[in-house]
């Protein structure tokens, strides 16, 4: 089989349009996060190319985060997880000061909805689904959620069996919709505790709570969630690295 590169850019060496066309073929959803893609020596078959040129382009997904490989077992679709990163903005520790460290999720509504118009601005939509969730660290309220996700990408989404739902979300996109989560974007801010954000986290109305508003994109650059999470201000922590 002699399948075409993408032409993207005739002028790209072969490898780059390779990794273009795999990406392409990955945020198509051919392939799932538990079953390998074609060995390196079939896609030189496919696409008439040498295996080191093959290697090449697949190196290049690796390296970014869309691929993985298991050793032994082949080259995998890499499964996003980082939905949990918000978490690390949080510093809460148990009786004996070590870090907690697994969340657990309690879905409180999903439901079709029209999107307010911080999640439109994000969106470009006003029809989305609607999540509403309490994520928390041994039973302890950490984050209360809102999530927006596009009808258009995940129909079907909003009657999916709860017992489908783990505490993150990104895999579940892919696994269920096709959809990678490629990068996702934090702006944080500070408010005070709404009736309904300081019932959630057991929290008094008015105390001083986080903001974090996340807006994520797939593989080819299209927002597919905004989400705006809160967590108490008194436990909020921010570190950065420059060099």
């Amino acid at each position: 089989m002699n399948t075409e590169l993408s032409t993207t850019d005739a002028r790209l060496p072969a490898y780059a349009r390779l990794r273009d066309t795999l990406a392409a073929r990955i945020a198509n959803g051919e392939w799932t996060a538990d079953q390998p893609i074609p060995s390196e020596a079939r896609l030189a078959q496919e696409y008439s190319l040498s295996v080191g040129t093959v290697r090449k382009g697949v190196d290049g997904l690796v390296s970014e985060g869309l691929l993985e490989r298991r050793q032994g077992s082949g080259t995998y679709v890499k499964a996003p997880s980082f939905d949990a990163t918000l978490f690390r903005f949080f510093q809460w520790r148990d009786v004996d000061g070590v870090q907690l460290s697994i969340p657990s999720s309690k879905l409180i509504l999903r439901s079709l909805n029209k999107a307010p118009s911080e999640a439109v601005a994000a969106l470009g939509t006003t029809d989305v689904i609607k999540t509403v969730r309490l994520r928390s660290l041994s039973d302890v309220p950490v984050l209360f959620e809102e999530i927006y996700v596009p009808v258009s990408k995940f129909s079907g989404f909003e009657v999916l069996p709860e017992a489908d739902m783990g505490p993150l979300l990104y895999p579940l996109y892919f696994e269920h919709f096709g959809v990678l989560v490629k990068r996702a974007t934090d702006e944080l801010s500070f408010d005070t505790a709404s009736e309904v954000a300081a019932s959630q986290l057991c929290l008094k109305i008015g105390d001083p709570i986080a903001v974090i508003r996340r807006t994520a994109f797939d593989i080819e650059g299209n927002p597919v969630e905004w989400r705006i999470a809160r967590g108490s201000a008194a436990q909020f922590r921010y570190r950065t690295e420059i060099t």
